[in-house]
This record gives structure tokens, C-alpha cells and sequence, in this order.
């Protein structure tokens, strides 16, 4: 019998390490928008980004989500009590990375300029805001499926 893409903790691993690179091309294509727009290289650059990195976060979705069981997208009525505790766990971790990403962004908008009023293209806001409802989107699932312990062990019977 196959084996399930997220049957081993590495191969989950390696399925949120691509999630992670999927939430990375939209800020990848925010800051080419901020640099570059507006622009023939912005508007492709970014319509490949996009488009990329939604061809990777539909899969991973697809098996973080079977991994964990749906511990994030299903209600709690529909969870045991471990599956809420991983849910709240997953989520807690969640928000405090975002938190971090949110004082990072924060800090980069800010802090461009020299003095005077710096003019960011709408086309990076634009990209920006796809990318801060991408990462809040995907990081619980992308926590929760990298916390994951490996299912126990089948119990075989030796053919008695």
C-alpha cells in the first residue's frame, strides 16, 4: 500500500517550506511593484509571482490540510478536544507571527523616505495587501502542518 505524501513529519516539512515559499512570491512581487512600477516589468513580474504562487498554495493546502485533518478549516464542532488544543495552538503561533510581519512592514514603509514624503506606487499596495491576506491565510495551516507529530506506528499482527 502507498504511502500518503504527508505520511512522514519530512515530508510535511517539506510541504510548509513550500507554502512558505508560495507566501513569499507575493511580497516578492510586492517589492518589485515598489521598485520598478509603473512598468511592463512590474505588471509581469508580478502577474508570474501571483500566479505562481498560487499553483504552489493550492496543493499544499490540499495536503497540510489532509495531514492535519482539518484541524484548521473544520468548525470545533466538528474536532475533539486535541484537535481544538492544536487548532488554539496553531492559531496562537499563527497571530504572533503575523504580528512580527506586520511591525516588519510597518518599520520598512516608514522608515523609506529621506525625509520628505515618499511616494509608494499603488501597484505595491495592491501587491502588499494580496500578500498580508496570503500569509494571514496560510499560516495556520502552514504551523499547524510543521507541529505535526508522526502518526503512531501500525500494529501488524506477525500472521499468528
Amino acid at each position: 500500500m502507498r504511502r500518503p505524501v504527508h505520511a512522514t513529519r519530512r515530508r510535511r516539512r517539506a510541504a510548509v517550506v513550500a507554502g512558505l515559499a508560495a507566501v513569499a512570491m507575493p511580497w516578492a512581487a510586492c517589492v518589485v511593484s515598489w521598485n520598478h512600477a509603473p512598468g511592463d516589468t512590474a505588471t509581469y513580474a508580478t502577474i508570474a509571482l501571483l500566479c505562481l504562487s498560487a499553483v504552489v498554495a493550492v496543493p499544499v493546502i490540499g495536503v497540510l490540510g489532509a495531514a492535519t485533518r482539518g484541524t484548521t478549516s473544520l468548525s470545533e464542532r466538528g474536532l475533539d478536544e486535541r484537535q481544538v488544543a492544536e487548532r488554539l495552538r496553531a492559531h496562537t503561533v499563527a497571530h504572533r507571527i503575523m504580528l512580527a510581519v506586520l511591525v516588519v512592514v510597518a518599520a520598512v514603509v516608514l522608515g523609506t523616505g529621506d525625509g520628505r514624503e515618499a511616494h509608494i506606487p499603488m501597484a505595491a499596495i495592491a501587491d502588499g495587501v494580496v500578500a498580508l491576506f496570503l500569509t494571514h491565510l496560510l499560516l495556520p495551516v502552514l504551523v499547524a502542518g510543521w507541529r505535526q507529530p508522526d502518526p503512531p506506528p501500525d500494529d501488524e499482527e506477525d500472521g499468528l
